[in-house]
């Protein structure tokens, strides 16, 4: 295949994501009307339109959403046999990565400076939702998951482990009190957000004891960082990872109760919706962020250690 024709299949591609023929040319570093005309060429030559144009947006067609399925795990496969015969083991390439918004602000970007530098000339894209994306649908090469995971045709790694705790402000410790025991949450507000996957069942572990405790939240948001706000702003108690809520933590506008009863830890996997056609790239930042990860022993557990 000419590299012209690889060339306008990956401007495509960028086009039908960005549903933009400017951000593509940004991207790529060519001009509007060069990005604009390869696409044309490419549409001609297949006999079928790809994108639909509008004022405000640039979306696929039916045929254009089918062809992008079918080419973008080529495009990869292409990308994976280039670097497979690079002496530099440098990556090239577009990787897609979904992972949950606070974890993807709060420690993963932080520490992406070392793993870019290595790989100067893959392009990261981030996903950040705390909801679970179609992630064959959208191109994701892997994706970084926090809890248990539903059943998939995919393949997964547990990476490691997150320490799960409770915590509150002090403004509502100061009005509704601070418990003493895990029965004692039965009495306060709960703000239920998606660390705390099973909102309605809380379950401690204390001198090998193990409890649960059922709890209706009076809250609840599908993010994180809202849940974060709404313990911050003193609507209530909630569930989250250690390294969620570090910073307010730190800060003193959380507190953490009832440090002597052991949550559950949440498992951390790096799921890869390609199965065993998973990209080198995709492999190498599930190494990367189990290394830098496992560099900080107070909020997070290799599968190893987890597995003692």
């Amino acid at each position: 295949m000419p590299l012209k024709d690889i060339l306008s299949l990956r401007l495509y591609t960028r086009v039908a994501h960005l549903g933009s023929f400017s951000a593509a040319a940004r991207e790529s570093g060519l001009t509007q009307s060069q990005v604009s005309r390869m696409i044309a060429e490419l549409e001609a030559g297949l006999g079928a339109r790809l994108l639909s144009r509008t004022t405000r947006a640039v979306v696929p067609t039916e045929a254009g959403l089918e062809f992008l399925a079918r080419m973008e795990p080529i495009l990869a496969a292409i990308d994976d046999a280039e670097n497979s015969v690079r002496e530099t083991g440098e990556l090239r390439g577009l990787l897609r990565i979904g992972m949950p918004s606070t974890m993807g602000i709060r420690v993963v970007i932080p520490r992406l400076a070392a793993f870019t530098e290595r790989h100067p000339l893959l392009h990261l894209e981030l996903m950040l939702e705390d909801k679970w994306q179609d992630m064959v649908k959208e191109a994701v090469d892997v994706g970084i998951r926090v809890g248990n995971l539903p059943d998939l045709s995919g393949t997964a790694r547990l990476i490691g482990t997150m320490q799960r705790v409770i915590v509150a402000s002090p403004d509502y410790l100061a009005r509704h009190g601070k418990p003493g025991l895990p029965a004692d949450l039965e009495k306060h507000r709960i703000v239920g957000g998606p660390a705390g996957a099973h909102t309605s069942s809380w379950q401690f572990e204390h001198a090998g004891k193990t409890l649960s405790v059922d709890l209706n939240p009076q809250f609840s948001t599908n993010d994180t960082a809202g849940a974060l706000a709404a313990a911050s702003g003193g609507l209530g108690i909630v569930s989250t990872t250690s390294w969620a809520c570090r910073l307010e933590l730190e800060s003193g506008s959380l507190v953490q109760l009832l440090p002597d009863w052991k949550m559950a830890d949440l498992p951390v996997h790096a799921y890869f919706p390609m199965g065993r056609t998973t990209r080198m790239a995709a492999r190498a930042f599930a190494d990367f962020l189990a290394t830098v990860l496992g560099s900080d022993p107070e909020h997070f557990e290799p599968p190893e250690k987890n597995a003692r």
